[in-house]
């Protein structure tokens, strides 16, 4: 949540935020939060007030209440029009009331009206949500508390409604009148390895035997200058397990709340296969708008966020299986793809295409995404190559909703595989498309590195289709499960799989258990995992299991106010209204109907005012000649001064917050461009989890060798001969020649191994970004060395005074 929109109202006048408290209880893999903002209304004049903050598109809200000088006011839920009819009628009489939603374009903004607070009140307004976390490659529980929410690009036709069209103004980190405290409490039954955090925390205090429990807070002084994230490493994540939970007896039976609920958690041993010959279409859809010439983060050096697109492409491209089709798409305000139609992937079209690579440039403007996937939707299919998309975007859209509607349409033809670059970018449009299209997501902040994470997504796209996904449940005569998660028909190797059912009927004896089974196909191969559970529910008075469950069919049924359909919107409603969860048709009202005081005049508007994180001024490439006063309009409502020479490009000095965006509006259109600083370093690696050093990149290659090195293989997988090849090797290209064992040998082939030895010996804590190009080069090898290859591979390791260990070119 947060935390940084601040108190606002229309008028944009300024009210005094003191503080805001954060209490997180982790337990294994399910966060539950409470978070209040503190308010006190110094002033003579009663206010209504309006506030906006972010939230992880993944949280269920269920509870929200207002404490105004010592009486708690506890909201409900209602049908969105109904509460805000409520609010409005009962600010007329008098009342104090408040009022939160979604916002009507995105599912990670929520807004919050609070209206009549009077003079020398205090008010205290507390959410409380759940959420799954994520699990990281290296076997971390991530948890992010957002804090940072940017301006977003809006696509023509979003609802002017919508609070992501608040303005607030900003000021230095040094001048914000409020603070931040968070304590966060984390438990697991296999016992806490080590907890990471991008912020300075206080002393961790573990709490129970074998570390089973830990306490830790953030240390005084933290500012709003990043998201506030944690990684917690257990000592045991891949076990399967299942929780039941007790229903709320008051509640009607057959109602979501009413019966136990039951949290299923699978880890499937899907073996790891070989990809066919020849398979799939990838499109590549890479952000090009303004805001990607940004630093990765705010390290010196840092590099930017295109060059590292761009050297991510180029690892994609160089580990694309021969005979497939792919095409890349640049995008910002406008769109262009570097091929009319996907193209098979051979030494041509991936020279082409590196070529194109290399002239990509960060000057598209703003964040215009939807336009592009409906381009590629339209293309033909490519027969017996299912199409995967790849989306790397900083950007944010205002009405994610849609976009994930257009993607939802076409999921029986595709996967998306969505990538969010830094922090404040929207979760609810990186992980909307990938979840209607069964991908999967992933967010690169901090020090992490896109490469490592596009690699392993491309991994998963490349490995055979798991069919026949279905679950099985054993339980005693009298109870059976109704499935209230979507049904599951992709599954990853290495994936965590959460599913949610609702247990109906006459529970057991306390000693009774159930046993469920996931069963699916690979390749023709029939595989399961079962697992033993107690049929004993476990008390949660905040029905932590009930409302996840709920919020994972909200998820797939809900798609915003103006996108979901009739029907949809009916189960929506029923299951919203049912568990507690909001939705974007439902709302929190809450109305204190004992402050009756008649109002003199209009309630006055205060706002808080939001931090301002990055200084520098972004140099605008082009701008359009028309509509100039719909131009110096836009310009002059985000607080941009501007000055013009000559000679010079318009330069805009942006008084903004992290990732501040200026508005062009050309034909109907806005272009944006922002600017972001990144966050401090983060101890993640693409290695081992046991590896605890704050870089997380692995180890610098001197003069960039890695990158050199695979821009000179060829799509194929070998290598050949050349001087290029010997300066990555560090030594003359005679001495390379005159080590060939056979003179009649190929040197593509010498040259290759050594390639491969070279990747081993001096860049093994990447390995997770040049696997599938080595795994190119080494099956090369093995076609074209013929009867030589072991000679080869011995005088290779002999040259190279390598310790690598030969099996690696297969027996």
């Amino acid at each position: 949540m947060v935390h940084l929109g601040g108190l606002l109202t229309p008028q944009e006048k300024s009210v005094p935020l003191k503080s805001i408290s954060v209490t997180l209880s982790v337990c294994e893999f399910v966060a539950g939060v409470s978070s209040t903002l503190n308010y006190k209304n110094e002033e003579e004049v009663p206010l209504e007030a309006f506030f906006i903050f972010p939230m992880d598109e993944d949280s269920a809200v269920y509870s929200f209440e207002a404490m105004v000088d010592g009486k708690k006011i506890k909201a409900e839920l209602q049908d969105k029009m109904t509460a805000h009819t409520s609010y409005e009628n009962a600010i007329i009489r008098g009342h104090q009331a408040f009022l939160l939603e979604e916002d009507m374009c995105s599912r990670d903004v929520f807004c919050c009206n609070v209206g009549n607070l009077l003079p020398g009140s205090q008010a205290e307004v507390t959410l409380k949500y759940v959420q799954e976390l994520p699990l990281e490659a290296d076997g971390a529980v991530r948890y992010v508390l957002p804090a940072v929410l940017n301006p977003r690009y809006q696509l023509s036709g979003c609802s002017k409604d919508s609070c992501l069209n608040t303005k607030t103004p900003v000021v230095s980190l040094e001048d914000l009148p409020y603070t931040i405290s968070l304590v966060a409490t984390i438990s697991s039954q296999h016992g806490i390895d080590r907890i990471q955090s991008n912020c300075s925390l206080s002393p961790i205090e573990y709490l129970g035997d074998n570390k089973t429990s830990a306490q830790v807070s953030l240390a005084d002084g933290h500012k709003f200058d990043r998201d506030v994230e944690f990684l917690i490493y257990y000592s045991a994540v891949h076990t399967p397990s299942v929780v039941v939970e007790m229903g709320e007896p008051t509640t009607k039976p057959d109602g979501v709340l009413g019966d136990p609920a039951a949290m299923v958690t699978f880890y499937p041993n899907i073996p790891e296969a070989q990809p066919s010959i020849a398979c799939g279409e990838f499109i590549f859809l890479m952000d090009c708008s303004g805001s990607m010439q940004s630093p990765m983060n705010k390290q010196r050096k840092s590099p930017l966020r295109i060059e590292v697109a761009k050297e991510t492409l180029t690892l994609l491209l160089k580990s694309l299986p021969l005979g497939c089709y792919f095409n890349i798409y640049e995008f910002g305000s406008t769109y262009e793809a570097f091929f009319p139609n996907s193209v098979e992937y051979a030494q041509s079209t991936m020279e082409e295409a590196l070529r194109r690579v290399k002239l990509m440039r960060a000057n598209l403007g703003g964040t215009e995404i939807l336009t592009p996937l409906q381009h590629i939707y339209k293309q033909p299919s490519v027969p017996g190559h299912p199409l995967q998309i790849f989306v790397f975007t900083d950007g944010e859209v205002t009405d994610t909703f849609t976009v994930a509607r257009e993607v939802k349409s076409h999921y029986l033809r595709h996967r998306c595989f969505s990538f969010g670059i830094g922090e404040g970018v929207s979760t609810s449009l990186i992980k909307s498309i990938a979840r209607v299209s069964r991908g999967a997501s992933e967010f690169i902040t901090g020090k992490e590195r896109m490469q490592a994470k596009a690699l392993r997504a491309l991994k998963r796209s490349l490995q055979p289709v798991v069919d026949d996904v279905s679950l099985r449940w054993d339980l005693p005569d009298g109870l059976s499960a109704k499935m209230l998660s979507p049904e599951q028909t992709v599954l990853f190797r290495g994936q965590r799989l959460i599913l949610y059912a609702q247990l109906t009927g006459t529970m057991p004896p306390a000693e009774a258990t159930g046993e469920v089974c996931l069963k699916y196909t690979l390749q023709g191969e029939s595989l399961e995992n079962k697992v033993t559970f107690s049929l004993q529910p476990k008390l949660d008075a905040n029905l932590t299991i009930h409302r996840l469950a709920a919020k994972s069919f909200l998820q797939i049924k809900d798609m915003g106010l103006r996108e979901t359909t009739a029907g949809d919107k009916k189960d929506v409603v029923k299951v919203s209204m049912e568990s507690g969860v909001i939705s974007s048709h439902t709302a929190f009202i809450a109305v204190n109907k004992d402050l009756n005081r008649p109002i003199q005049g209009p309630l006055s508007p205060r706002d808080v005012p939001r931090p301002l994180l990055l200084r520098a001024a972004p140099v605008v490439q082009s701008l359009p000649q028309q509509n100039g006063t719909e131009l110096l309009k836009g310009i002059r409502s985000f607080g941009i001064r501007m000055k013009q020479s000559r000679k010079k490009p318009l330069v805009m000095k942006l008084n903004m917050p992290k990732r501040s965006l200026s508005c062009v509006k050309s034909s109907g259109r806005q272009n944006t461009k922002r600017s972001e600083e990144g966050c401090p370093e983060k101890p993640k690696l693409c290695g081992s989890a046991k590896k605890t050093s704050v870089e997380t990149h692995g180890p610098v290659v001197e003069d960039n060798r890695l990158v050199e090195l695979i821009s000179l293989q060829k799509a194929d997988g070998s290598w050949d001969l050349n001087e290029g090849l010997a300066l990555v090797l560090g030594m003359k290209l005679e001495d390379i020649q005159a080590a060939l064992p056979d003179k009649d040998a190929n040197s593509s082939s010498w040259a290759t191994v050594l390639a491969v030895l070279w990747l081993h010996d001096h860049a093994k804590d990447m390995e997770c970004e040049w696997e599938l190009l080595e795994r190119k080069a080494v099956a090369w090898i093995r076609i074209h060395a013929g009867s030589v290859r072991h000679e080869l591979v011995k005088a290779a390791i002999a040259f190279m005074k390598s310790s690598v260990d030969p099996a690696i070119f297969g027996p």
